[in-house]
Order: C-alpha cells, then sequence, then structure tokens
C-alpha cells in the first residue's frame, strides 16, 4: 500500500551549461516546467518508500549543443527524472 506525499521537493544546486549558447534564465524556467510536470504524472520513484535524499545524479545522458533554451531546459529536466526514476548512478 503505497504512500502519497502531500510534497515533493526537488532542490537543484546547479545546471551546468558548458558549451551551450543560450540564456540561462530561460533554461531554468523551463526545466522547472518540465520537472515539475514529469513530476506530477510520473512522481519519483526513487522516494516510494518515503523520503529521499540524494547529493548527486551522474551518468546522465549528453545533450546536443545546439537546442534552444527550451528545449535544452526540457531535456535537462527528462536527464534528471530519469535519474529520479533509478536510472544513471545516484550519490545518497
Amino acid at each position: 500500500m503505497g504512500v502519497t506525499p502531500h510534497e515533493i521537493r526537488v532542490e537543484v544546486g546547479e545546471l551546468a551549461l558548458n558549451g551551450f549558447r543560450v540564456d540561462p534564465e530561460r533554461v531554468s524556467a523551463a526545466f522547472e516546467h518540465e520537472l515539475t510536470r514529469l513530476i506530477r504524472v510520473h512522481g519519483v520513484p526513487l522516494a516510494d518508500d518515503g523520503a529521499v535524499t540524494l547529493d548527486a545524479l551522474n551518468g546522465l545522458p549528453p545533450l546536443p549543443a545546439g537546442l534552444s533554451a527550451r528545449r535544452l531546459g526540457q531535456e535537462l529536466a527528462r536527464a534528471v527524472h530519469e535519474g529520479l526514476s533509478g536510472h544513471g548512478e545516484v550519490t545518497r
């Protein structure tokens, strides 16, 4: 019997955008919007058993440098959500 959390909080300390020529604020806004949507639709599988704290998500896929700010934010959010879904390396 799963418990539906009343609150999910994801805190991202830094998004490193090396090699991209985009407005970081637009990337951040798109990232936040898409990650919120993904969490609302799919939840956070790593937190199914209760609260979880992760220090880092590693092993996420590289992204092409030519993406727009909006698309880059969306793809970053999808990559992070994949990590929160148990894919990639997790440092606790």
